[in-house]
């Protein structure tokens, strides 16, 4: 038996590769779990969590009973400058290129005024990066907050780090108390966004002799209502606990990758959240709480290159496993589904755009030639090569280029506008940061050796699979023939 054909990938549930990855080299492939394994649908979940942080700041006396939360407002990959209430999109040099005030959009002007002479340093306790899609509630929190204590509403003399730090507590604890989670463990049909394909993905890896391990912030009856919601209907036999060689909860990333917590096992049928024992060894099959990675890493007996850790932290999941582990990773991006689909779709008029901006290119290098020929003529000096002609039959030209270039520029500015907000239409694309990459692109290279829409995507890679990472594009390689 042959194959006919390599199956078709749709792009937009590819895998894509930053650094050269071999699967047949990887032994033991880690999941995390929340926007991971399990899906949410980040409106529904987000919107969830927003209500009980409304609730809590209700409460404590704030005038934030009328706020809804708006998923359109923000989105990952974001920074917080908790200096001037702000939350900005940054390139991948840390120059801010989209501003909010609170919700309000700025205008360049503005924009430029605030930040043209400051660089985002993510190292700077000013900056908060967004890192995941639980971020959506806090991004949106912040920016009213912020909005409230612009009209003069919020009780005392808060600054905006008082603000954020108002906020992040009040989402910290929302995530944390019971009464969210027991909302989406009864009706997880309202959250939950269910796949097909992924309990395939696993299988495949296990059965090619990969060894599976869940590590998850959540705690140990969370993760069994999610997983088993997510995964027992498309198993057969004993479930989603037989994919996974160990199981750990409540791990604590990141502080896991460089930690020297103790494993505690726990009673998997035990409704008692403390219950357990601190344990010498791990054994396979066991369910265990906290620990660290180092621990985990002598029990696989296996390298760091040898591990493959899949997340949708950048920070807590991908950099900080691949920097101090030296693990192999994999970010999960649902969102980039979605806009890698609007860009194939935009494929045709970005061409447009491309073409014209390199005729706007060539229009205004012109420019420039007849600028600097009508100063060497005003100076009494020689034309440069390539031009001739009095000084008014230059200006004349130059006249009319600028002409042509406004002309050309109200034809593409449609099209500028429209590929500006490919994936959302207040920041655009999430890896681009106007024609440069963003800062979470920049984040993304440096630490993922490979991203994807979805953890199912790695049925199309297959256990067995190369990937190998493109040839990196500098500026001068447009420069050939």
């Amino acid at each position: 038996m042959s194959v006919d054909s390599a199956p078709v990938v749709p792009t937009a549930r590819g895998v894509f590769c930053n650094r050269t990855l071999n699967m047949r080299s990887i032994q033991a492939v880690g999941f995390d779990m929340d926007y991971t394994l399990v899906h949410y649908d980040e409106h529904a979940w987000e919107a969830r969590a927003y209500a009980h942080v409304r609730q809590r700041l209700v409460d404590q006396g704030l005038p934030v009973a009328d706020l809804r939360f708006d998923p359109s407002l923000f989105t990952r990959g974001l920074i917080v400058d908790t200096e001037l209430g702000n939350i900005v999109k940054a390139s991948r040099f840390g120059y801010v290129t989209q501003a909010a005030h609170g919700t309000r959009m700025l205008d360049l002007e503005c924009r430029r005024r605030t930040y043209s002479q400051v660089w985002v340093d993510l190292g700077e306790p000013r900056w908060v990066f967004l890192n995941t899609l639980f971020s959506l509630s806090e991004a949106c929190l912040f920016g009213q907050l912020v909005d409230l204590r612009d009209e003069g509403r919020l009780p005392g003399s808060l600054d905006y780090e008082a603000i954020y730090a108002l906020a992040r507590d009040a989402i910290d604890a929302a995530h944390l108390e019971g009464q969210l989670k027991a909302e989406i463990i009864a009706e997880p049909e309202h959250f939950v966004v269910l796949d097909a394909d992924l309990a395939d993905a696993l299988l495949d890896l296990k059965q090619a002799g990969k060894r599976l391990f869940l590590a998850t912030n959540s705690e140990w009856h969370y993760t069994r209502a999610m997983m088993s919601y997510a995964f027992d209907r498309f198993l057969s036999g004993p479930g989603w606990r037989d994919l996974f060689e160990l199981v750990i909860v409540q791990a604590r990333k990141p502080r896991f990758f460089d930690g020297s917590a103790e494993f505690t096992e726990i009673d998997e049928e035990s409704e008692q959240r403390d219950f357990g024992r601190t344990v010498d060894r791990l054994e396979a099959g066991r369910v265990y709480r906290g620990g660290n990675a180092q621990d985990l890493q002598t029990y696989l007996g296996l390298g760091g290159a040898e591990i493959l850790y899949v997340g949708d932290h950048v920070y807590a999941d991908v950099h900080v496993s691949s920097r101090i582990r030296r693990w192999r990773t994999a970010l999960v991006l649902r969102e980039l589904e979605a806009e890698v689909e609007q860009e194939q779709a935009f494929r045709r008029a970005q061409r447009e755009l491309q073409a014209g901006m390199e005729q706007k290119g060539a229009l205004e290098a012109e420019q420039a030639l007849l600028r600097l020929a009508l100063q060497r003529l005003q100076n009494g000096r020689t034309l440069p090569a390539g031009v001739s002609g009095d000084e008014a039959t230059l200006r004349e030209r130059l006249r009319h280029l600028r002409g042509t270039v406004d002309s050309l520029d109200l034809a593409l500015a449609p099209l500028a506008q429209r590929a500006s907000q490919l994936g959302n239409e207040r920041w655009g694309p999430l890896m681009r940061s106007g024609n440069d990459k963003s800062r979470l692109a920049r984040q993304i290279e440096r630490h993922a050796d490979i991203y994807t829409s979805r953890v199912s995507n790695l049925l199309y890679l297959t256990p067995f699979g190369y990937l190998r990472a493109a040839r990196g594009s500098l500026p001068h390689d447009a420069c050939g023939p």
